[in-house]
């Protein structure tokens, strides 16, 4: 369910070969392949967090999802609307080029430039929110300066990795998208398009990021990412010992995985909310008092319970209870058949409504299990299963808004609100799925958008969740963990809610053969 990939902590990890191995190696069953190895030209999870072994940013998160330095030594705000960052010197580029700040002026550059991927722009542009130049100070300081404040800079830097501006002119978008010559702890050797990415440790690393111990290079020679996407062979993958480390273990096979005694299951609270929203703009989803009979008509304890098996948290907003300015203090709708029926008489449909549910195929049963709680409380649901394309464009906030409702969801990396709060509730925003428009919230979401007080700011956002708690654009469903299968050779390994495996840093040394 959780198209997410694999992270790591802070703490070290140990790898226990079988005796007939003479190089140590970590290989990791991916639920998909890299999509390109272009740090500036991809949106997806998948991709970066293959690629963020074989390049680093600027910043980085520990295990605990702090924001700490990375290839930046450290970084001060000069005032609200310019940063300095102070360069690590030393730092080797895979093939023995020194970085400098122009290669992270270039790297910027190229996200927030239209045009500059070889005449498109990258679809990255928006993550760096109102950069509004990128230059170089000296050898060893970089100056972002913004269009207008933006506090949450910091947090999104550690998705945008740092590349060689001499490699990139060499070999060109097209070159970046195949070919790699990064920073990280890894080189590649090999991308098997489709099938396996194999890299090997730079002997050349620098150490990584000082505040995330412990500090030097990978201890391990190759780290294989192997693409599996279909689940039950992901699993017979791990539990036959092919892999070492599977992402998105289904819920059902955790009895399965916890049984073996070579094989352990790990979770940790994701950053994705699943939601499903109702098209606020037309019947009969426009009135608050059906939005409301839809909340109160899903047993989210049931479903949370029977068939996620408990590996998720309810939700009664947009936002994640680790986000920054989340309200702990919104009120639950209460599961309620009848007063679901009240509401919707009072909104002028006592005999119900018809209407169709969205959904993709991976969220069959889920669906199907909301469709038919709807259906009691008089929401006559027709479950659709459609690929995710064709969910996008028939949702997209600029389409013509035909649909009814739609199981959906939206990953919030960064744990601050504007992340997920403006881009999916704001009127206009890009992944406003819902088509909700309060001027209220608009203005509290734009004042906490540049507002550096963070007690003011957190505050400005628990106001807004008040009132759409309040008006329901959504049904509110809930945050799932994300779920990992771990070979028991690995030790000293846990899951982190940003969901990426930086392997260098945990990865410390061989322990003799497994049992």
């Amino acid at each position: 369910m959780l198209r997410k990939a694999l992270t790591a902590t802070a703490l070290m990890i140990t790898v226990a070969l079988p005796a007939h191995l003479t190089a140590s190696e970590l290989r990791v069953g991916f639920t998909l392949d890299a999509l390109t190895l272009d740090p500036g030209n991809h949106r997806n999870r998948d991709t970066e967090t293959i690629i963020r072994n074989i390049y680093d940013g600027l910043l980085t998160r520990d295990s605990k999802m702090k924001v700490v330095p990375e290839l930046a030594e450290s970084w001060t705000q000069v005032d609200p609307v310019t940063y300095d960052f102070r360069i690590r010197s030393g730092v080797i580029f895979h093939d023995g080029s020194l970085m400098t700040a122009d290669d992270i002026v270039f790297t910027f550059e190229r996200l927030t430039k239209d045009g500059a991927l070889g005449g498109q722009t990258s679809p990255r542009k928006d993550l760096v929110g109102p950069v509004a130049s990128i230059t170089r100070v000296d050898d060893r300081t970089v100056r972002f300066t913004l269009k207008e404040p933006w506090p949450i800079l910091p947090a999104m830097l550690p998705v945008q990795e740092v590349i060689s501006k001499a490699f990139a002119e060499k070999v060109g978008s097209q070159g970046l998208a195949t070919q790699a010559n990064g920073t990280g702890p890894f080189k590649l050797v090999e991308w098997r398009k489709g099938d396996t990415v194999i890299m090997e440790r730079h002997d050349a690393y620098y150490g990584g990021a000082t505040d995330i111990s412990p500090v030097g290079k990978a201890c391990v020679d190759r780290v294989i990412f192997r693409a599996i996407p279909e689940n039950a062979s992901r699993v017979a993958a791990l539990l036959a010992g092919e892999v070492d480390i599977i992402n998105e273990l289904p819920p059902y096979d955790m009895k399965k995985v916890e049984a073996n005694g070579n094989t352990r299951v790990m979770k940790v609270n994701g950053t994705r909310t699943f939601f499903v929203a109702l098209n606020n703009g037309k019947k009969p989803f426009d009135d608050p008092r059906v939005r409301k009979a839809a909340n109160m008509a899903i047993d989210k304890a049931l479903i949370i319970d029977r068939i996620l098996l408990g590996t998720a948290a309810p939700l009664n907003g947009v936002m994640s209870p680790d986000a920054f300015g989340f309200n702990p203090d919104l009120p639950a709708y209460k599961f309620d058949v009848e007063a679901a029926k009240k509401l919707l008489a009072e909104a002028g449909y006592p005999n119900g409504v018809d209407v169709t549910l969205d959904a993709e195929g991976p969220f069959k049963d889920v669906v199907g299990a909301i469709a038919a709680m709807l259906t009691k409380a008089g929401i006559r649901a027709k479950v659709n299963v459609s690929e995710a394309s064709t969910l996008q464009a028939k949702w997209a906030a600029t389409g013509e808004k035909t649909g009814d409702m739609w199981f959906t969801s939206w990953g919030n990396g960064s744990l601050d609100p504007a992340d997920i709060f403006v881009p999916t509730l704001r009127s206009g925003g890009r992944g406003n799925r819902a088509f909700y428009s309060n001027k209220e919230v608009d203005g509290l979401l734009d004042s906490a958008n540049v507002e550096l007080d963070q007690a003011k700011r957190a505050d400005l956002y628990k106001k807004a969740q008040a009132i759409v708690n309040s008006e329901a654009p959504w049904i509110f469903m809930w945050l799932p963990q994300d779920l990992y299968g771990v070979s028991k050779r690995v030790s000293g390994w846990e899951p982190s809610a940003d969901s990426r495996i930086n392997s260098s840093r945990y990865l410390r040394e061989v322990i003799g053969p497994a049992s």
